[in-house]
């Protein structure tokens, strides 16, 4: 299963979102996310996405997982190349982690931010549905942001 994640933060730390597609790799689209997630930093929203796109995929039953985010930061880390230094970081890597434990094979790739786009969209108005005061695509109160 091919996970594309994106986290967007206007300012940093602002407002922020996460956006997530999952597909098969012949490209049937699985699912999406736009979700706000709260005030957070540009890093904490990318993690947030890469850990809903996980959880997700496991939902769904997949065994092989591709994640693929145009965070640098994100790929180095999770692929053990970068420390995590940040005690925020840490706390989400470790949970990143865990679930990729739940999968036979997790593999990360770094993609240009032009092939990553349609996650940055969802992930924008996941951002655009909580500043509304609304849950994405529902019309309906999205409740109090998550951090």
């Amino acid at each position: 299963m091919i996970v594309a994640c994106d986290g967007a933060a206007r300012g940093n730390p602002g407002p922020a979102g996460i956006g997530v597609i999952l597909s098969t790799p012949d490209g049937r689209v699985l699912g999406r996310i736009a979700r706000g997630i709260g005030v957070a930093t540009n890093n904490v929203a990318e993690y947030t996405a890469c850990i809903e796109g996980l959880r997700r995929a496991a939902e769904l039953g997949a065994r092989e997982v591709v994640v693929r985010s145009d965070s640098h930061l994100l790929v180095e880390q999770l692929s053990g190349r970068y420390r995590v230094r940040n005690a925020r970081l840490r706390e989400l890597h470790r949970e990143a982690v865990a679930l990729a434990g739940r999968f036979d094979r997790v593999r990360y790739e770094h993609v240009p931010r032009e092939l990553n786009r349609e996650a940055d969209r969802l992930a924008n108005r996941g951002v655009d549905a909580m500043l509304r005061g609304l849950s994405p695509g529902t019309g309906s109160p999205s409740g109090p942001p998550r951090a």
